[in-house]
């Protein structure tokens, strides 16, 4: 087992190249499924969860070659029907995308229902009334989630409440459905923006991405392409987050300033200073930081992704300040780890009142989830003396090097055994020269 040693209290400086969208990733993936000529995905993240559902994609019967570290060739001509019950796959929650693709393609699917961060409830019924609009049959026995159909027939579909899973999953089965589809109060996120890009490449009609109402029109099949993915706006305001805390100064750089608005101006307001490139964005906090209220929401709202890494950043700003989580019930139980770190945070329901301190302290935490194990790395960064944090495979899961990155911005930070305390001594003799 391995985790994450960090000696804190060193101000990040430099510059940080911003890699492939996770979210956008996991979409694109499975899309490509559903043509049988090759399909080239570019700038794709080399991390957990990636990797999990490529090897789901070698399961059901596609070539995937990996051209290089970020590059993947991938034909899906031999796949045919799609059942996927495998222990790795329900580890993920984009599993759920093979729905919507094989019943486009296939008419029929039988997927595992999709694990992820236990962060909240992350129920499915806007994608199976989506389905049905269409034309499917759904039932769920045995944990698995089965669809089929004879055709699919355009239809206008209103979602309840707006969820990103469901947007992209009956984006990628209407898209072959004969007829048109509405999908009215979609997800706006740039991920679905990225999905519609990247199945109009492959000769799909899809119009009002990131819009109020998606437009679909039909077509029999699809074509290969050569895509590449948006930067990932969740690891650049993480980045962003890390800078503040620390007291840096970071150039983070391969970004679309206009995902990171929201992030931009929360900074902004507590008093960062944050410059704004055609391709990147400057993050520099040289003062004392003021308090401030966020609550959650989705896309263009303050993304709950970013909800955690903005919390360990207000544990560090004068005055107390109030994080509401709106999206996720469950996403704010990290606090007890930032409070091993010394944070002042009281939480009652879905808010957190946070009293910033003058410093936090070193600890031996654990990341419960993967934002909120980038939310540890930051409090660990800014923090006094030597910080470990168990179970980082949560991190990995959507963070490409951050080790590395790390310390290439001045962070000294390590990924080492856990029970390997020569590791460590190692760590601290090197860190302490440092």
């Amino acid at each position: 087992m391995k985790q994450y040693i960090i000696k804190g209290g060193k101000p990040l400086r430099g510059s940080v190249t911003i890699g492939g969208a996770k979210n956008s990733a996991l979409g694109i993936l499975v899309a490509s499924v559903m043509t049988n000529e090759p399909v080239i995905v570019e700038n794709l993240p080399d991390i957990g969860d990636v990797q999990v559902l490529l090897n789901a994609i070698r399961e059901i019967g596609a070539i995937v070659e990996q051209i290089d570290e970020h590059t993947v060739r991938i034909n899906a001509s031999l796949v045919g029907d799609v059942c996927m019950d495998y222990d790795f796959i329900r580890k993920i929650r984009g599993s759920y995308y093979f729905i919507g693709a094989m019943l486009g393609k296939r008419r029929k699917a039988t997927v595992a229902l999709p694990g992820g961060c236990q962060i909240g409830t992350r129920p499915i019924d806007q994608h199976i009334k989506g389905f049905e609009a269409l034309g499917a049959k759904i039932s769920i026995e045995h944990g698995n989630v089965e669809a089929v159909t004879d055709k699919l027939v355009g239809s206008h579909i209103y979602l309840d409440c707006i969820s990103v899973g469901a947007t992209i999953n009956i984006m990628m089965a209407a898209c072959m459905a004969e007829g048109k589809t509405i999908i009215e109060n979609p997800a706006k996120e740039p991920h679905i923006v990225d999905v519609a890009n990247f199945l109009n490449s492959m000769g799909a009609d899809i119009k009002g991405a990131g819009t109020d109402t998606i437009r679909i029109r039909g077509v029999e099949s699809l074509h290969g392409t050569t895509y590449s993915i948006i930067p990932d706006q969740i690891e650049a305001g993480t980045y962003m987050m890390a800078a503040a805390a620390t007291g840096g100064d970071v150039l983070i750089q391969n970004v679309i300033p206009k995902h990171l608005d929201v992030i931009s101006a929360k900074l902004i307001e507590i008093g960062v200073t944050v410059e704004e490139y055609p391709d990147a964005v400057r993050v520099i906090a040289n003062k004392k930081l003021r308090h401030t209220n966020v609550k959650t929401f989705p896309y263009p709202g303050f993304p709950t992704d970013m909800q955690p890494q903005f919390a360990a950043l207000l544990s560090l700003s004068e005055g107390t300040s109030m994080v509401t989580e709106t999206v996720f019930e469950d996403r704010l139980k990290y606090t007890s780890e930032l409070c091993r770190m010394g944070a002042k945070i009281k939480v009652e329901g879905t808010t957190a009142f946070i009293t910033g301190v003058d410093g936090l302290e070193s600890a031996a935490v654990c990341a419960p989830d993967l934002r909120a194990g980038a939310a540890l790395v930051i409090a660990a960064l800014a923090a006094d003396g030597y910080t470990t944090i168990d179970q980082i495979e949560y991190i990995e899961r959507g963070y490409e090097g951050v080790c590395e990155k790390i310390r290439n911005l001045g962070g000294v930070m390590e990924k080492i055994d856990i029970d390997d305390n020569s590791d460590i001594q190692r760590f601290k003799l090197r860190a302490s020269n440092q």
